[in-house]
């Protein structure tokens, strides 16, 4: 707490670790929340991601570790008690009750009179864009009017926390796009603070205010999409978000600047560089949509010589794949997104030789 009595995190969840049998699902994990934060959880199948929410529900008892909002240790609690509203992956619809009695269900589980929950229910199928439909069956509606409801039914309650555990993955992409944003606009509006679990790295970048990302039961980083996209702390976390070129049998050659082969490339030492010692081996990384393609050639800073080894068409890009040479008859392979527009102006084709540039700041460097 802050020193006027203030809860400065909503939720706050400290050293938390869950292990069944000799298998440890989370390892050590401490992160909180602000109120009214749309925070993802993203990582790997297995990852532990779905653990953690299912820890927070009340749904899995941690090993160690203790689970804090609004300042009160729920820890131990039941989810009876966490005031919690949950939606899952699967929906948990009841087949043979309508949208509008799948709603009310927690409602009048709190002994809500009668008034009060329809009212409430006409309400949030408002919300949910989903008005008119509530005396239909879930094997009546679509895929997606099916997430509305699971969504309606866990915000009845009117939770501290809402919890949603892959909500989206088994829609179809367009319904999905559309969906993501809608919950997003929704969870704005109403100033729930929520926490989605996802594997997907684009619903996590456009609906998140901040990301946690678990690796193998460890939390790897968290940050606003921004961060975890434009710094990634770990080569892990710059390959699951996004796409990385990483380019190994690198040395520090001396402050900001660094040999590959016969090459020589600064790096801004902001990005990793300051840490790594003269002589000590390393690996680089770098986007593809950072490649910039030299169409001129010249010898500038940063600027080298590839062959296109393949091009692969992306509609609104192309994906070219590049080979480096390194020493001898040893290269490496950069691959760079270019705008379709660019590739046919500048008539870029396979086995072409084609000079690139990678900016200073936009390399960076990990352990090797």
């Amino acid at each position: 707490m802050t020193q006027h009595g203030e809860i400065s995190d909503y939720l706050s969840v400290h050293q938390l670790t869950k292990k069944f049998g000799k298998f440890t699902a989370l390892d050590d994990i401490s992160f909180s929340t602000k109120l009214g934060e749309f925070l993802c959880v993203l990582g790997p199948s297995g990852c532990g991601k779905t653990t953690v929410l299912r820890a927070i529900a009340g749904l899995e008892k941690p090993t160690s570790g203790t689970i804090v909002v609004e300042g009160r240790d729920v820890t131990q609690l039941p989810v009876s008690r966490r005031n919690v509203g949950i939606v899952f992956q699967s929906y948990a619809l009841f087949p043979n009750l309508t949208a509008e009695d799948n709603i009310a269900y927690g409602l009048k589980q709190r002994s809500k009179k009668a008034k009060g929950v329809e009212g409430r229910v006409t309400e949030l199928l408002e919300t949910v864009g989903l008005s008119g439909m509530g005396n239909k069956y879930p094997a009546q509606l679509s895929g997606g009017q099916q997430q509305r409801v699971a969504l309606a039914r866990a915000m009845a309650i009117s939770p501290h926390l809402l919890l949603l555990d892959e909500p989206l993955s088994a829609l179809d992409a367009k319904v999905r796009i559309r969906l993501r944003s809608e919950i997003r606009q929704l969870q704005k509006r109403l100033g729930v603070t929520t926490i989605m679990v996802t594997h997907d790295q684009e619903e996590a970048l456009t609906m998140a205010d901040r990301i946690l990302i678990i690796d193998r039961g460890k939390l790897v980083q968290m940050g606003t999409p921004g961060e975890v996209y434009d710094k990634p702390a770990t080569p892990f976390v710059a390959s699951f978000i996004g796409s990385m070129n990483f380019i190994t049998k690198v040395r520090k050659m001396e402050d900001g600047i660094f040999g590959v082969g016969e090459h020589r490339l600064k790096i801004s030492n902001g990005r990793g560089a300051r840490r790594v010692q003269n002589g000590e081996p390393v690996m680089i990384g770098v986007r593809p949509e950072d490649v910039m393609i030299q169409a001129d050639g010249g010898d500038g800073i940063n600027t080298l010589n590839t062959l296109v080894s393949a091009i692969e068409y992306r509609g609104s890009l192309f994906r070219l794949s590049l080979n480096l040479p390194i020493s001898g008859n040893d290269y490496t392979t950069i691959d760079a997104d270019v705008p379709s527009e660019k590739v046919r102006r500048l008539g870029l084709q396979e086995n072409m030789h084609l000079p690139i540039h990678l900016p200073v700041d936009r390399i960076r460097v990990y352990a090797a």
